[in-house]
């Protein structure tokens, strides 16, 4: 495994946008992708949509591990967002660049012109990225509230959000923040947020702030209300029903008003410091990842002993169901000390009784179900297919719950000692689409992930529903998941790719999804990292 050398925080900006939208300007957003080999991008992150603006500065920093023995390609993508889904096949592309992070660390600005392709400028728009090491792991929460800010709409109140800035060693300010817009309101109460300590200050409690509070347009020309300039340090001497006041200023009306006193009093609630863990300080701390491995032999499948099969083992000994246990495997197998993976069949009759079984044991001792290692699961796999008849239904359910109760049992101890994958192979046909859904919303509140690789030419339509990215996943009852923990992927997007390509792209989410499962519990890593 290559030791990643430092997280890189990434700030973006744009100039001059193609316009896309008729009666309005366009509404833009920025993705980050990384090159996985083979030709193909996984996206690694994306910024928040803004609204009718050209010269957009985002708020949203984007987070890449920088490794200094990786040529790690970069793609900035820019699209005017219209509507409400994470697809971007249906957005306007405004512009992009392609770079390398080596070439964004090594600049202190990186600014680039806009190409709708190589060679084809988008009109006059350029990009902007700030490269910014982390090197602390705290952040800062803020709840801030306002009162009596000045009236700046002529038939109703203000509509008024806040902006944070930081003074630069220049002496420039640097845009940190953002918040929600609160509609109507002269005395509005923001919703509690949270940002980087070394986004917030540099980890200097002492370096100027300023807050700015103006008066949202859906235009895009909002009015300043006034600013207060204060530090990290003032702030945090707010809490326990004794809040910060700040004077909000509008410097022009206080030029020229002598009788002026203000535009509004800025309260500073809450102003608290925590420390915030990474996924290799959980596994650095003793987490350990179980992997678990469930196998569609449904019929739909094809004989195994046929040519046209996704279960028949060609000549040099593989399939997609090989490769795909392979690529996951491989990476995952480092994190997990003895080595020993549960693995199960669903769908097929098992003998000696011929019953249908939505989870047995690939090596039929259902209670020792372990393989040693990867290739232990590949052997139990192929000494299997000849003993089973391929049938159905093909349920999902009952091997979710098989490992949620392990992971439920493993709450218990209320530390963070395990985290438990779940790879599902199959080929897309599923049956119990509503118990699935319960399972998942289940699985959700457990230290659990669930990767779904699709394998042959069925349409996947039933697993895009069940990872959510196209809104939260919900039951039948209308219960949604507490997070995000479904990752599919077909495996036809890879027959041509590397191998290391496919696990890239189905583990990428995972460390995001074992960080949020412990921050949501509260739970630090069971041997805490030494501060450097």
């Amino acid at each position: 495994m290559a030791a990643c050398v430092s997280r890189v925080e990434l700030s973006v900006s744009c100039r001059s946008l193609l316009d896309k939208d008729l009666r309005s300007r366009s509404d833009p957003l920025c993705v980050l992708l990384q090159e996985a080999g083979g030709g193909r991008w996984a996206e690694l992150d994306r910024t928040e949509r803004i609204k009718n603006c050209q010269d957009p500065e985002f708020c949203k920093k984007l987070i890449v591990d920088y490794y200094f023995e990786k040529v790690q390609k970069l793609k900035f993508c820019v699209y005017d967002i219209d509507n409400k889904t994470l697809d971007l096949s249906d957005d306007d592309y405004l512009g992009g660049i392609e770079c390398t992070l080596g070439q964004v660390v090594s600049s202190s600005v990186f600014t680039r012109p806009l190409e709708l392709k190589q060679g084809k400028p988008a009109g006059k728009g350029t990009i902007t990225i700030r490269a910014e090491e982390i090197k602390d792991t705290r952040v800062v929460y803020l709840e801030i509230e306002a009162q009596n800010l000045d009236k700046k709409d002529f038939l109703g109140k203000s509509d008024p959000f806040l902006e944070f800035y930081k003074q630069s060693d220049a002496g420039m300010w640097q845009f940190v923040y953002r918040s929600e817009v609160i509609k109507n309101n002269l005395n509005p109460c923001w919703k509690k947020f949270s940002v980087p300590l070394q986004t917030f200050c540099g980890g200097d409690f002492n370096k100027p702030i300023k807050v700015q509070c103006s008066d949202h347009d859906s235009d895009g020309s909002h009015d300043l209300i006034g600013a207060v300039q204060t530090t990290l340090a003032q702030m945090q001497a707010a809490g326990s029903g004794s809040p910060v006041e700040l004077e909000c200023i509008h410097p022009e009306k206080k030029q020229k008003k002598k009788s002026y006193k203000n535009s509004g009093i800025i309260r500073i609630k809450s102003c608290k410091i925590e420390t915030e863990y990474s996924f290799l300080d959980y596994v650095m701390g003793g987490c350990q990842i179980n992997f678990t491995v469930g196998i569609d032999f449904t019929g739909s499948n094809g004989d195994p002993k046929s040519p046209d099969s996704l279960h028949y083992i060609s000549p040099d000994g593989i399939n997609e169901y090989l490769i795909a246990i392979w690529s996951v495997g491989s990476v995952v197998q480092d994190y997990d000390t003895d080595r020993l993976f549960p693995a199960f069949g669903f769908g097929a009759q098992v003998p000696p009784c011929w019953q249908v079984s939505h989870e047995f044991a690939l090596n039929f001792n259902p209670s020792n179900p372990y393989c040693q290692g990867i290739q232990g699961i590949v052997d139990a796999y192929r000494q299997v297919l000849p003993q089973i008849r391929l049938y159905g239904p093909t349920n999902f359910s009952p091997i979710i719950n098989h490992v949620a109760r392990f992971a439920a049992h493993s709450v218990q101890q209320g530390t963070a000692a395990h985290y438990y994958i779940l790879l599902i192979i199959t080929d897309g046909e599923i049956t119990d689409l509503d118990q699935t859904r319960q399972a998942i919303v289940d699985a959700s509140k457990l230290p659990m992930s669930i990767i779904i690789i699709g394998v042959g030419e069925a349409d996947f339509k039933a697993m895009e529903f069940l990872d959510g990215d196209s809104g939260v996943l919900r039951s039948v009852t209308g219960e949604p998941t507490a997070r995000d923990i479904v990752q599919f992927v077909p495996f036809r997007q890879f027959k041509n790719a590397p191998r290391e390509a496919l696990s890239q792209v189905v583990l990428a989410e995972v460390p995001k999804q074992l960080v949020s499962y412990y921050k949501w519990q509260g739970w630090p890593p069971l041997k805490l990292p030494e501060m450097k």
